[in-house]
């Protein structure tokens, strides 16, 4: 919640969008959202949810987000994750030092299956995916390939 105004401003982005479609949220949006996320799991409770601002170490400044929604299937913990870093800051690794952080930190607390959902045309989150353990299942979702590992 207190992100939201910081966040708003990196992700106001049209360019971010190209590949995801919709449009740049509001900080009032993002606060709305973030107010529902903090809680860290759906009404029902199948869904656990952690999110987490990527900042530069050692100015502090605020990059991007990485997130996690992880659910119980088939007996197994699985999470889909996502990656999004402001523009200004792409094609210094910051997506791929954030996701290997993030995938290391849900393995260690038990999941099993690691789920991303890219844009077949994405070539830098493609990238990302595989450096952090995933291939491409050949399943298509609104437009985006289901990556699994």
């Amino acid at each position: 919640m207190e992100h939201a105004s910081e966040m708003a401003v990196l992700l106001d982005d049209t360019g971010l969008h190209t590949f995801t479609g919709g449009r740049p949220a509001t900080s009032e949006q993002l606060r709305d959202r973030y107010t529902r996320q903090v809680v860290g799991r759906s009404s029902d409770g199948s869904q656990r949810w952690h999110n987490w601002v990527v900042r530069e170490r050692v100015s502090g400044v605020a990059l991007g987000f990485v997130q996690a929604t992880i659910v119980q299937q088939d007996g197994k913990s699985v999470a889909e994750v996502a990656w999004v870093i402001g523009t200004a800051h792409q094609g210094r690794g910051y997506a791929r030092e954030a996701a290997m952080v993030m995938v290391a930190w849900l393995r260690q607390h038990g999941v099993e299956v690691v789920i991303a959902h890219v844009h077949p045309q994405h070539e830098a989150s493609m990238a990302v995916a595989r450096v952090v353990g995933l291939s491409p299942t050949g399943k298509v979702e609104d437009g985006e390939v289901r990556w699994e590992g």
